[in-house]
Parts: structure tokens; sequence; C-alpha cells
């Protein structure tokens, strides 16, 4: 698929690649002011939700990694920080996605407004997925900022799939385009999987059984940065604490689902009758609290990213993008398009809230 040139100097991507290669040279004893020569940023930028950076920023820091770092595979390392919740609210709405084929087509679909460094294109034939890569930085495979670019979009790439997928996830084989390089012995390592150099495209394939089983149950790093959801977009508008409390944090522990009452007191190991006794005494019914979930989470995705309605329907549960303009509309008394114009500022404050995890 043809993908126009992106404009390299407009500043419109949030400083995550960045953070990444940052923090990975900073654990090599190089400061954040050398990692961000000739960029104009600073370290605090990178904390600032409000930061914008652009293509051309991005591969000055690249180029400042190879230049200043001792490690050859630093690239890979800086990829493997990449968790899927790194993307915010586009990140949690991967994890929510109902299939795992609509989170590769998410992935594709919003990648340049992710600021991926690598456009990707998916086909599956029979039982092989494949994806193309073509850097952004750079168009030809000689040029060392090419490599490195997808030395990080390969290692990200994986990163995300394990999110998804489950740590067990392997690529089946790898191809890129440019000649060896001298650490070509890492990739074996990192990848486990068959690796080929100097091929006409660059792509990564894996077995289709991979995206026709059902959602992995997230593991223990993702539940833990869908906790900074619940914090910073979600609690910020709750007033309740013990049963409520824990409903919310399952809730959004576990991306796209929302159980039935019983299947909930099931997860929570607390009889229906107690379940229910409890939250009445918090003066709480399930259904609200299922309610104001799925509320503060669609102010999220409508504050923070291009979804479209049908997308956002889907990972709220929705038969379709109807039914969800219809509970919005009951919630703030608009429309999801017409509070996406307005951002009306008083619903959901904590809903703009940066996301990204950048090192301390």
């Amino acid at each position: 698929m043809y993908h126009p040139s992106p404009n390299l100097l407009q500043c419109l991507y949030s400083p995550q690649r960045i953070a990444a290669v940052v923090h990975v040279l900073a654990e090599e004893g190089i400061s954040a002011s050398r990692a961000l020569g000739a960029t104009n940023l600073r370290r605090a930028d990178l904390r600032d939700s409000s930061v914008r950076v652009s293509y051309r920023q991005v591969e000055t820091v690249f180029r400042n990694a190879m230049r200043l770092s001792r490690n050859p595979a630093i690239a890979f390392r800086a990829g493997e920080r990449m968790h899927v919740m790194a993307y915010g609210m586009y990140g949690y709405a991967m994890l929510s996605s109902p299939t795992r084929v609509g989170v590769i087509d998410f992935a594709a679909k919003y990648g340049r407004i992710l600021g991926t460094v690598a456009d990707i294109d998916f086909t599956r034939r029979g039982d092989t997925v494949s994806c193309l890569l073509e850097p952004l930085l750079s168009r030809d495979p000689a040029d060392d900022v090419y490599r490195f670019a997808l030395e990080f979009a390969f290692a990200t790439y994986q990163t995300l799939s394990r999110d998804v997928h489950g740590s067990a996830f392997r690529f089946s084989k790898l191809s890129a385009a440019y000649a060896p390089p001298p650490h070509a012995g890492t990739y074996d390592r990192i990848f486990q999987c068959p690796v080929e150099f100097g091929q006409r495209k660059n792509a990564l394939e894996f077995d289709a059984a991979w995206i026709d089983r059902p959602a992995v149950c997230p593991d223990e790093m993702t539940r833990a940065m869908a906790v900074r959801i619940y914090h910073q977009l979600l609690d910020p508008g709750a007033q309740d604490d013990g049963l409520a409390a824990d409903i919310r944090r399952r809730l959004v522990e576990h991306p796209g689902r929302f159980p039935s009452i019983e299947a909930m007191a099931a997860e929570l190991a607390i009889h229906p009758r107690t379940f229910r006794r409890r939250l009445q005494l918090q003066r709480k019914t399930y259904r609200q609290i299922v309610s104001e979930v799925r509320m503060q989470l669609a102010v999220g995705y409508l504050r923070n990213t291009q979804m479209t309605n049908d997308e956002i329907a889907a990972r709220l549960d929705y038969s379709d993008a109807a039914n969800f303009r219809h509970a919005f509309v009951r919630w703030t008394g608009k429309s999801p398009s017409d509070f996406r114009d307005d951002r009306a500022p008083g619903i959901a404050a904590g809903g703009q809230k940066s996301l990204a995890v950048v090192p301390n």
C-alpha cells in the first residue's frame, strides 16, 4: 500500500519514543541533555502532556543514540520499552479491541497519528500473517537511521504483540532490507526466529493462530499500567471506595469486558446477594458503576483520540454506534460529535491527562 511521505518538521506527536531512548541512554550514564542535543527539548518536556515533537526531532535523538551509546543494540532496548499503555487511550483502545484482528487493524490505521517510526501494512495468507514495514525517517537501507528505526520498530511490535497475545508470542520470520549489521547475532537472541537480511522488503511474519485465539488475561505489567488509567481518568470523578472502587478497578484492568453482576461477584469471590447488599450500603448499583466507567472511558477516547463512534462503541461493548450515541447523550446531554467539538471541560477533567509512560 502506498503511503505519502510525512512532514518531518511538524510537531504533532507525543514524545514517548524519545523518552524511551533517553531512558536507555541514562542507564549507560549518558545525560538527557546530551541525548536530546540539537532537538530544543529538555528532559522536563518528556513529562509534559502538552508537548508535541516532530519526526525530525525523533531522528535527531536516534542519531544521537547511535553516536553516544556503547551498545549496538540500543534501538532494541528502547523499542522494548514501548508497551501498549505507552500510547495512552490509543493503547487502551488496542487492548479493548473485540477481536485480535481488530488490534492489528487499529494499529495500522492509527500508526501515524501515534507517531510510529515505520508505516505498517498487514496481510493474511492462509496460516501466516505478514507485517510489512517502511521506515519514515529515511528511505535508504544503507542509512544507519533506516536500520535503527526498523530495529526500534521490530522490538516495539514484538512488545505490543506480547502485551496483546501473551508472553509466549513469537514471530516466525523477520526480513530486513539492509545488510547484516555487526550485531546481527543479537536478532537471534531477541526474536528467536529465522532472520534474513538484504531482502526486498522489511517484514515480520507470525502464525495466524495468534489472532484467532481469544484474548489473554492482562499480565501484571499491563494490569499495573491500566490501573494508571483508573487513577488518572476515573478516580477524579469517583467519590466512592470499598467495593464500588474495587469494581471500577476490575473493569479498567480488563479492557473491553463488562461482565454481568453475577460474573463480577464471582471474580471478587463474593456471593451475589452479599455483593448487592454491600453496594446498597454504598448507595450504588452495579449497573450504575458500569455506566459511569463506560462514560469516563468514552470521554477519554473522545478527548484524546480520533477514534470513530463505531470504534468507541465496540470497545465499550455496545452493539452499534447508535446505542453508544444514545447512552452518551443520556450521560452528558451532548452527542459524541458535539462533545468532541466543544471539549466540554467540565466533564471528567482527568481524562485529558497524559497516560504515557515516561522515565523518572
